[in-house]
């Protein structure tokens, strides 16, 4: 574990925090190539990545505050302030509200920058997880599999091997990232990109969630998984339906 990866003096760079600032720049350049290949002007790029980046801190910021409500109501003060708190699906849904905001200010096609972005957001989740592994935090279950990770400097701490779940995360988001990467040009109509990384996020989270160690709430599902089911419902019925409205019923002749 590498939680600090440089100090200046009294400055000290955080891993995570480092890696967050990594997927951002990626997602940029990224974006850029996406909108030079859309026709679009390369500056918006900086426009969606900077709300993305701001809705996104507030958006996992508020689900973390949600998730451990008991500590914010002993602590809340300490709790809002904390440095602790940066939940993937929180941001990702700030993120998005902030960014139709912007949208909708410019006047643009909401599911068309959706299909632009979907393999970016697969690019960030994977990133963000390399910063979760250098410092040690939402790691899997104990595991007796030769591959499993100790975290003395954790957070929270553990001697006992452990599923890294993170890097089962960063593999899967790297092939989720190129699947959906390789279609960009290919998939149609308007909408099906992001159907399918609803679905895949979807399924990778809902399924890596039964070895990690976050709070069940109904029906033994974590918080995590209630919400990656909402995905996986909502990209496959909006991904069915789209192809079904982009199918032409065949032609009846009716000439005797």
């Amino acid at each position: 574990m590498i939680p600090v990866l440089f100090e200046i003096g009294p400055i000290k760079i955080y891993s995570y925090g480092a890696m967050l600032v990594v997927a951002f720049m990626v997602n940029y350049a990224l974006l850029k190539k996406q909108m030079v290949r859309t026709g679009r002007s390369p500056e918006f790029a900086g426009d969606i990545i900077f709300w993305a980046a701001l809705g996104g801190i507030l958006g996992s910021k508020g689900y973390y505050l949600i998730e451990n409500y008991k500590s914010v109501i002993a602590d809340p003060m300490g709790m809002i302030f904390s440095g602790a708190g940066l939940v993937y699906l929180g941001g990702l849904m700030g993120g998005m509200l902030a960014v139709t905001i912007l949208l909708r200010k410019r006047g643009e096609s909401w599911i068309e920058f959706a299909d632009l972005v979907a393999p970016l957001l697969m690019m960030g989740y994977a990133i963000g997880r390399i910063g979760c592994f250098l410092v040690g935090d939402d790691y899997g279950v104990p595991t007796s599999l030769p591959w499993g990770l100790t975290f003395p400097k954790g957070i929270p701490i553990t001697l006992i091997p452990v599923h890294p779940t993170q890097l089962y995360e960063i593999g899967l988001g790297f092939v989720i990232f190129a699947i959906l990467w390789s279609l960009r040009e290919k998939a149609s109509p308007v909408g099906t990109l992001f159907y399918l990384y609803l679905i895949l996020a979807g399924l990778e989270r809902f399924f890596i969630e039964f070895i990690r160690t976050n709070n069940e709430y109904v029906f033994g599902l974590t918080g995590a998984q209630l919400i990656s089911l909402v995905m996986i419902s909502i990209g496959t019925y909006l991904l069915v339906k789209t192809r079904q409205v982009s199918i032409p019923e065949p032609v009846t002749d009716t000439n005797p």
